[in-house]
């Protein structure tokens, strides 16, 4: 009987025994050992998760290609790295909230712990359902996983409140991967952030359990805590939090998006690495500050500009979500173009529309869909200059 790998090397085969049997067992009782050169249906599945928990065999052998230790296993992982800081924060403050508004002790393990029980149901049923359909589409399309989704079900429960059904999370996660991705082409190919989408289908299918005070504490159903996007809303600025309570973070919200801290620790992680680029996050930042402060000093906006860069998810939706490689400007001037629309926009949704006062993800999106028209405008200017400087250097030498 001739035993046939599929998809690994022998040296990983008969080298990494010891390191991942199970894989290993699963392997030889799906595939190696048939003699058939046809990939089993839980092919997709095994090679998901063999090339997450370990380096893939596969390298290119082309001569086009460009050889680097950087691929998008590492940039994945790299992201996710960089969203544990306001990850591990989150589980803590959401916590404290419940345990503040029962007036009992906010010690730090059990605030912690209490966090993270009500994080873990939301992200496994977001991995179920998200990568469930992904390692579907892949066994169809007899394609590998991308690990893009890694990511994207990394996010998803850290911008939602901490009590939403998770039935809801499962609907809401299979729609963004359905028909945010996958009818495009899967990963690479969709032109609109998935844990946005899945975030607008939730706002607008079922507003009630994302929006409002009583959804923001934890296992607290008597408790109303309004954010501090909704007291502005509400027109009682005078009851929000402090400057310094903004920037910690101890204050009612998503998961993930709270802590300023946090958040800027993962921009330096990102920008670092240069797996973000910063023009999109500087642009996002300026736009929405110069917008504030216009709006402020001509009296439609009752807060500064600074203070509305601290309120919502405005910094982590600058620095994890309108920087996402795919659904972004592409082109150098289109990134500065990107990011300047949508802190503007942003900050605009948040004082012209009093139905929703978080304005930064229906700005992302909206700028997710003309993105790929602000790189065309850009490389189209960019080919008529370039015309005429050719047309005059040929006019200069006749």
């Amino acid at each position: 009987m001739i035993i046939r790998p599929y998809g690994i090397g022998y040296r990983r085969l008969y080298g990494r025994m010891i390191i991942h049997p199970f894989l290993l067992f699963l392997r030889l009782h799906f595939w190696t050992i048939k003699m058939t050169d046809k990939p089993h249906k839980f092919n997709a599945l095994l090679d998901a998760m063999d090339t997450f928990l370990r380096t893939p065999a596969t390298v290119t052998e082309g001569r086009c290609h460009v050889r680097d230790a950087v691929d998008m296993k590492r940039i994945m992982i790299t992201v996710m790295i960089a969203l544990c800081p306001a990850l591990l924060f989150g589980w803590w403050n959401v916590g404290y909230q419940h345990f503040l508004a029962l007036g009992e002790s906010t010690a730090l393990w059990p605030c912690l712990w209490y966090g993270f029980l009500k994080w873990l149901p939301l992200v496994i049923v977001t991995y179920v359902s998200g990568l469930g359909i992904e390692v579907l589409f892949s066994q169809i399309r007899k394609e590998e996983v991308a690990e893009g989704f890694f990511v994207t079900g990394f996010i998803i429960p850290m911008i939602m409140p901490p009590d939403i059904p998770l039935w809801i999370v499962a609907v809401a996660t299979a729609f963004a991967v359905l028909f945010g991705k996958e009818v495009f082409g899967g990963t690479g190919y969709n032109f609109l952030n998935p844990a946005l989408l899945a975030r607008a289908f939730v706002f607008f299918a079922y507003p009630s359990v994302i929006s409002g005070d009583k959804v923001w504490v934890a296992g607290a159903d008597a408790v109303t805590a309004a954010t501090p996007l909704a007291l502005v809303m509400n027109g009682n600025p005078n009851a929000m939090p402090s400057t310094w309570e903004l920037i910690l973070g101890t204050i009612p919200g998503c998961i993930g998006e709270t802590c300023k801290i946090a958040i800027l620790i993962g921009a330096a992680i990102l920008l670092f690495t240069q797996v973000a680029d910063w023009r999109i996050m500087l642009t996002v930042v300026v736009g929405g500050f110069v917008t504030a402060t216009i709006c402020h000093a001509s009296g439609l906006c009752p807060v500064s500009g600074y203070q509305q860069l601290l309120m919502g998810g405005f910094l982590f939706g600058a620095v994890f979500m309108a920087t996402d490689p795919v659904t972004a400007s592409h082109t150098t001037i289109g990134k500065y173009i990107y990011g300047l629309l949508i802190g503007v926009l942003a900050i605009l949704i948040r004082l012209l529309n009093k139905g929703y006062p978080e304005g930064m993800m229906l700005a992302i999106l909206l700028m997710n869909i003309f993105a790929p028209l602000i790189d065309y405008c850009v490389i189209q200017s960019n080919i008529k200059r370039r015309q005429k400087r050719l047309l005059a250097r040929k006019q200069n030498k006749a």
